[in-house]
């Protein structure tokens, strides 16, 4: 008999395969899919479940579908650096800290169905040791008696970042008897509040606002680095990088910043030289059963070539001995990744699970799932005679005739609902909105279910069809959602040039002179010289480079501003007055136009929710806000005063059409 798993009588015998530690591939498994299948291949196994899909947008998909049809499942993001093998730049702290989560979190036996979400990239790549990931994990809760240098002993031994304010993970920062720090793998800041040696408090906060969101009675610590600086870590490498180069030259930047204790640029790269040794994810992961995604072998072979080329590039650099670059000494390719050797091995220890789309003839190592991909209504987008929402209900009548349940997947709870107004609207009934599998397989089976369910393509088994957004409207398009910071503000030392002009906060116009490291609190410290008025310096940390924003004007005018001087203060003064005035104004004014009278208008239904579902963009945040607002405006019965700004290409014009 063949097996599906949206049947319950599938589960025997995946499970019988996984106890037998035998090999299996799960055919039939469409895309939109694998999130399923992993969700019932974890609910049978006894043990975790690691999924090492081929790239990491194929790997947001699949922990949608899971949250979707297993909402109960536990998931432990484990992802790959994001940054080039062999490159210059390290990976970013925010990165680094969901790792060190993810193989802490592999530390705790799982009490229930739990499955590692990862990459071909990621598992390549070799890690710090389970002990290593043991020793740097600590416990708080409140009325602990524990002094407070020493958790910031802690923190400084276990890879954080001392920052002014704390916004993002692996960042601490200490005022008075508070330590604010931003743990690996924690939703959001915590703030520790000390009374002497006694912990009293530990309160969540908002990163942005800094304000407090809620107690907590504990908060579990683990590194937020994969590399650690000490006496110990630095000595080793030391030792380990003049063994594998020989004498450093001077021109070496890494050992002379790592010699003296300072953190360097891309020194990640040779995380081998710092540790005794190192281990892979699947040591992490114990005796777990590993999922290999469709096109894994592909991609493993691309990922291992990539790696070699960046390799035999460095190479090549210092046997030309380029003059315009700082020395970079590569490390052999096995020592920070897997080669197909030791990939192979490492495999050869788990229960193997593999992925395919397609049908293959039946064997005892093969099983069958019967999913196809779903419907495409691309023919009846082109069409102009037919209305691709009458087709849809077409299909979903035809899906009910069939015993079928249907479930319409959209990316949004904003599009869901014009959806199942648009359905509606053309003669559907029967709709009812879903928050995930189990309230879907709930319903009568001539019910439609309406989901937030973010997949590519859809899907159909013997049960049961996903007919996914893009099956019905087409491609979708994605803006970036992260916030744009002004380009005026300094982010990177890297964007200053000797000689700019720049503008303190606090002391005015300025000079950059350049990086200078000099000596505070008995340890070095990357500062920024800047030079005044007089010939007076500043030297700002590196790390408070957010003080500093660009000159506008040209530059070769203006005058530098005197330390301890007025004229900055002064000028100041005089903004804040002008600010005051405007603000004067423009009140008044908004008071004139609160007492007039406009139509009041609203969209049609109907109409307005099909041509805005034809958009092939989702919204961003920010555009719903402002489309939103500008409809509360035009209902309001007040003359509306409102500007949508922002940049080339981010959708001014999908919002004035709506």
């Amino acid at each position: 008999m063949s097996e599906t798993l949206s049947r319950p009588y599938a589960r025997p015998s995946i499970k019988a395969a996984l106890a037998a530690s035998a090999p299996v591939t799960l055919t039939s498994v469409p895309d939109g899919m694998v999130g399923k299948a992993l969700a019932e291949v974890a609910a049978v196994a006894d043990r975790r479940v690691v999924f090492v899909a081929r790239d990491g947008q194929r790997l947001a998909e699949v922990e949608r579908t899971i949250r979707f049809f297993a909402p109960a499942t536990g998931i432990i993001d484990f992802p790959a650096w994001d940054c080039l093998p062999y490159d210059r730049a390290s990976p970013h702290s925010a990165v680094v800290a969901r790792r060190m989560a993810a193989l802490a979190a592999l530390t705790v036996p799982p009490s229930g169905p739990s499955i590692v979400l990862t990459t071909v990239n990621a598992v390549l790549q070799k890690v710090p040791t389970r002990a290593f990931v043991s020793r740097g994990s600590m416990s708080l809760a409140v009325g602990n008696q524990k002094p407070m240098d020493a958790i910031v002993g802690w923190l400084e031994d276990n890879g954080f970042l001392r920052s002014p304010t704390v916004r993002e993970p692996g960042e601490y920062a200490v005022r008075g008897g508070i330590v604010d720090l931003f743990a690996a793998g924690a939703g959001e800041p915590v703030r520790l509040d000390f009374f002497g040696d006694t912990l009293e408090s530990i309160r969540t906060f908002d990163p942005e606002s800094q304000r407090t969101v809620a107690a907590r009675k504990r908060i579990d610590l683990v590194p937020a680095n994969e590399l650690h600086l000490s006496p110990e870590t630095i000595a080793r490498f030391r030792r380990n990088y003049v063994a594998a180069f020989g004498a450093p030259s001077r021109e070496d930047l890494l050992y002379q910043s790592v010699s003296e204790g300072r953190r360097y640029v891309g020194m990640e790269h040779w995380l081998p030289l710092f540790a005794e040794s190192m281990e892979t994810l699947f040591d992490h992961a114990g005796g777990a059963a590993v999922v290999l995604d469709h096109l894994d072998d592909e991609a493993t072979g691309e990922r291992l070539a990539q790696i070699e080329d960046h390799y035999r590039a460095r190479l090549q650099v210092m046997e030309v001995g380029d003059t315009g670059h700082v020395p970079y000494n590569a490390l052999s390719p096995d020592s920070l990744y897997l080669t197909r050797q030791t990939w192979d091995e490492a495999l050869s220890g788990h229960t193997l699970v593999r992925l395919s789309p397609f049908a293959q003839p039946a064997r005892a190592d093969v099983m069958d799932l019967e999913a196809r991909r779903g419907r495409d209504f691309a023919a009846e987008r082109q069409a102009a005679e037919v209305n691709i929402f009458d087709a849809v209900i077409a299909h979903v009548a035809a899906l009910q005739s069939a015993g079928k349940r249907a479930i319409v997947a959209c990316w949004s709870e904003g599009s869901r609902d014009r959806m199942g107004q648009v359905l509606a609207d053309h003669g559907l009934t029967g709709i009812q909105a879903v928050s995930d599998w189990a309230e879907a397989a709930a319903l009568p089976k001539d019910v439609v279910g309406l989901a937030v369910l973010g997949i590519e393509d859809g899907f159909e088994t013997p049960d049961f069809a996903i007919i996914g957004e893009q099956d019905i409207l087409g491609d979708r398009l994605v803006r970036p959602h992260a916030k744009r910071r002004p380009a005026d503000f300094l982010t990177d030392v890297t964007s200053l040039a000797e000689g700019d002009l720049v503008v303190h906060a606090d002391h005015g116009i300025g000079r950059f002179v350049g990086l200078k490291t000099i000596e505070a609190a008995g340890a070095p410290h990357d500062c920024l010289e800047l030079v005044y008025a007089g010939n007076d310096r500043v030297y700002l940390p590196v790390e408070n480079i957010e003080l500093l924003s660009r000159y506008g004007s040209d530059q070769a005018d203006a005058p530098l501003d005197k330390l301890g001087g007025t004229a900055w203060q002064a000028r100041k003064a005089r903004l804040k007055k002008r600010i005051r005035d405007m603000a004067e104004a423009l009140m008044k004014v908004a008071a004139e136009r609160a007492m007039r009278a406009a139509p009041v208008m609203t969209p049609p239904e109907g109409a307005y929710d099909e041509f805005a579902a034809r958009f092939p963009y989702e919204e961003t945040e920010d555009q719903d806000t402002a489309i939103g607002a500008v409809f509360d405006d035009l209902a309001a019965g007040k003359p509306m005063d409102r500007l949508i700004c922002g940049d080339v290409g981010f959708g001014k014009t999908e919002v004035a059409l709506r």
